[in-house]
């Protein structure tokens, strides 16, 4: 982003917002549905709070870095869209960046890192409204199953009424759910394969349809089993790769060859790698996906 780019974003913010809703009422959209796996690029991370990355506790803390980074990314071949709050797809759309991109909207941002009211998640981005009158492809919805947390009802009822609500438009539900739990006032998830099973087993069920339901789960260990948990079309999250982005690849690469994943959902570990190279983290991660179920990217 150019330093002309973040002055005229600047001004439009200021003067001209209706210039918002112009952009999304004209910008070209394209289907999630296809043969080939899908790269997204996750930048709700701030709205939540959560702006660390490996040992940088404010790496996310600076918009304009954000948003160029995020500039860099979506450029990139092989990059299919973005998953984010208002705020950050509402910028991007007025840089002109998202033209031919799924855009899926971030929901729910209520339960702040580390709050003592996480897993009160409520739904405090997008709605379904909202959704439909910006022209996206969908909305995600984070949903921590906490089960020593009461909280937990309420966020189980408002991501099955936002799954019911998205598939009367025929929008697609990305439902992230962890079987979680809170140790000294920190929120854990389970991540063995045992705990993603579970999870993968309610989030599924949420709403009175799962006809647009898609989910966006872990990689962990024996992914194989995991998947056998669902026949819903399966997105990977990348997660903060810390000191180690060369396991996660492998990881990752291992967990795209399974029936049922459609490709990878990745924020941090693309956006802000070890050594500043987004166009080169991005690539890397366009090299593992299949566009055609068979044949890898170039």
């Amino acid at each position: 982003m150019r330093d002309e780019d973040h002055r005229r974003l600047l001004e439009i913010r200021a003067r001209f917002p209706e210039r918002i809703a112009d952009a999304a009422a004209v910008r070209r959209r394209r289907s999630l549905s296809g043969e080939g796996q899908l790269l997204i690029i996750a930048a709700d991370h701030p709205a939540r709070g959560s702006l660390g990355v490996g040992g940088r506790p404010l790496a996310m803390g600076s918009r304009v870095e954000l948003l160029d980074r995020l500039c860099t990314a979506l450029a990139r071949p092989g990059v299919d869209g973005l998953l984010a709050t208002p705020d950050v797809v509402e910028d991007l759309l007025l840089l002109g960046v998202l033209e031919d991109k799924i855009v899926i909207g971030s929901m729910n941002r209520g339960g702040v890192h580390g709050s003592a009211f996480e897993f009160d998640d409520r739904f405090t981005a997008y709605d379904t409204d909202a959704i439909v009158r910006m022209r996206l492809d969908g909305g995600k919805m984070l949903c921590r199953i906490g089960l020593g947390d009461p909280a937990t009802a309420r966020t189980l009822t408002a991501c099955a009424s936002a799954v019911t609500e998205l598939a009367g438009y025929g929008l697609v539900a990305m439902v992230e759910p962890f079987w979680s739990r809170a140790e000294g006032g920190v929120v854990r998830h389970d991540l063995s394969p045992d705990g993603v099973i579970h999870a993968v087993s309610v989030g599924q069920a949420l709403g009175a349809t799962s006809a647009y339901t898609w989910l966006k789960i872990p990689v962990v260990d024996d992914m194989e089993r995991v998947m056998r948990a669902t026949t819903l079309p399966t997105l990977l999250l990348g997660g903060d790769p810390g000191d180690t982005p060369d396991q996660a690849y492998t990881s990752w690469r291992k967990a795209l060859l399974l029936p049922g994943v459609r490709g990878l959902v990745v924020g941090r570990a693309l956006l802000y790698p070890a050594d500043d190279d987004v166009a080169a983290a991005v690539d890397t991660a366009v090299s593992m996906l299949n566009v055609t179920g068979g044949a890898a990217r170039p």
